[in-house]
């Protein structure tokens, strides 16, 4: 398979024609070898339409929701961006390319580990690839310009607002699990100005979540 040629059609097919504008985007999703992230048993499907399992309840995000969600983010070459959930890697390696330094926290001790190998495979020096529970984001190297999520989730922990930076903004798909319609939720952009907290609602979205962000059950008597 020529996955050069698959990513020009990702780019051509998916990213472009979904109103992703952002040149610095589109050049970063086609520079990236996607198929290198995921398991060789799905490289073949690595630049299709859908969510692609990486194993143990996490996915590698479609590519058109992905740059989206890079697009809402409004990156700049300046910015230190938190990705939590980074799984291999693909997220935070897209990232590298649109920011001045990524931190890419990651759960699972054999994703974190293929994540930090690519990273240094392929060049990319700008990206941190830390192993450790996402709850809690990464507060060592906070505050952050940019917070995105590679997952929906059904909550935004008040610790991980707390190191949006002034004038950041934190991008995600939140979920509401008393629905039963699978994974749609809505893209949502945080926005941190002082004290203030804004929310703002984007457009419907489905993916895969991340388990780590389920809210509490309780039982109403």
């Amino acid at each position: 398979m020529d996955y050069q040629v698959a990513r020009h059609n990702m780019v051509e097919n998916q990213i472009r024609p979904n109103r992703v504008t952002d040149i610095r985007v589109i050049n970063a999703m086609a520079n990236i070898p996607r198929e290198r992230f995921v398991p060789e048993s799905a490289e073949a499907i690595a630049y299709g339409d859908k969510a692609v399992f990486l194993g143990k309840d996490r996915y590698l995000m479609a590519p058109m929701l992905f740059a989206r969600l890079l697009q809402e983010a409004k990156i700049s070459m300046d910015h230190i961006v938190l990705n939590i959930g980074c799984g291999s890697g693909y997220s935070a390696a897209v990232l590298a390319g649109v920011s001045k330094a990524v931190v890419g926290i990651e759960v699972d001790p054999l994703l974190a580990k293929k994540a930090s190998t690519l990273m240094v495979e392929l060049g990319i020096d700008n990206v941190l690839i830390v192993e450790k529970i996402l709850i809690d984001g990464y507060a060592k190297q906070a505050p952050y310009d940019v917070i995105i999520f590679s997952g929906a989730i059904e909550q935004i922990p008040k610790k991980i607002i707390d190191q949006i930076a002034d004038g950041g903004r934190l991008v995600t798909v939140i979920t509401d699990a008393s629905k039963s319609d699978g994974f749609m939720g809505k893209v949502i952009v945080t926005t941190k100005f002082g004290d203030l907290i804004s929310k703002t609602e984007v457009f419907d979205a489905a993916t895969p979540p991340l388990l780590d962000f389920k809210k509490e059950k309780y039982f109403k008597f």
